[in-house]
């Protein structure tokens, strides 16, 4: 064999190992991202959240909620009672947040639970993982994305906050009362303008019926967060 027969064959093996090692990263790459994903679940639609890269993390805390109002710790299936436990005992670092993926049919009562949990283990702002309609490339990864909203640590301080609240309604225009009168989704925002006007800082404090479905609640903290209020969830006593 001549010396150039014998570089072409060892810069072929060179660039087919090459080759290989690509191959075999965006494998293993693409399985981690599966393993981050979770439990798959129809996300909520908004138009308002933000990005949240760390909710792909191998470690992040996902909780995830589906359809049904099944629970999950990551991708482990948890009952109410077991889920406080498994946070509890769980390990976690002090930047860390936590992640709420609820199916937008669940009942927001399963939210409720997961929410005072939380705030069991002292999580201050949790994040409602939500789904933003925008265009990607096929084979492209969407960045998950959500809205951060607070839970209550004692009695309320500061400015005074506006009270809206979701209730189950047949009508999908109604359902809503924001201090304590009746408004239209159409006009939840301009209402809230106009209820901070002059205001420096503006909070919301935000209650839902239990049988409500956990997308009227994102749709609602989506308005919210649409004229930067910081959106309280007020949930029933543990």
């Amino acid at each position: 064999m001549s010396p150039n027969s014998t570089n072409r064959t060892e810069t072929q093996f060179t660039l087919s190992f090459a080759f290989l090692l690509i191959v075999l990263l965006a494998v293993s790459t693409i399985a981690a991202q599966e393993l981050q994903q979770g439990v798959s679940v129809q996300m909520a639609p908004t138009m308002n959240a933000q990005p949240q890269p760390a909710a792909d993390n191998l470690n992040a805390w996902v909780i995830a909620i589906t359809q049904d109002g099944h629970i999950f710790f990551g991708a482990k299936p948890v009952t109410r009672d077991g889920l406080l436990n498994e946070m509890i005992s769980t390990p976690r670092q002090r930047d860390q947040n936590l992640y709420i993926k609820a199916d937008a049919r669940a009942p927001y009562s399963q939210v409720e639970y997961v929410l005072k949990a939380a705030h069991t283990v002292e999580f201050e702002a949790p994040v409602l993982l939500t789904a933003q309609g925008e265009s990607t490339k096929p084979g492209m990864m969407v960045q998950p994305k959500g809205l951060e909203v607070w839970v209550p640590t004692g009695a309320p301080t500061g400015p005074e906050p506006a009270n809206l609240e979701v209730s189950v309604s047949s009508d999908p225009s109604a359902g809503l009362t924001l201090n304590n009168h009746e408004v239209p989704w159409t006009a939840l925002k301009g209402s809230l303008n106009q209820f901070f006007r002059g205001k420096s800082e503006k909070v919301v404090q935000l209650r839902g019926s239990s049988e409500v479905s956990f997308a009227q609640i994102a749709r609602a903290v989506d308005e919210c967060r649409a004229i930067g209020a910081k959106v309280v969830l007020i949930t029933p006593e543990i």
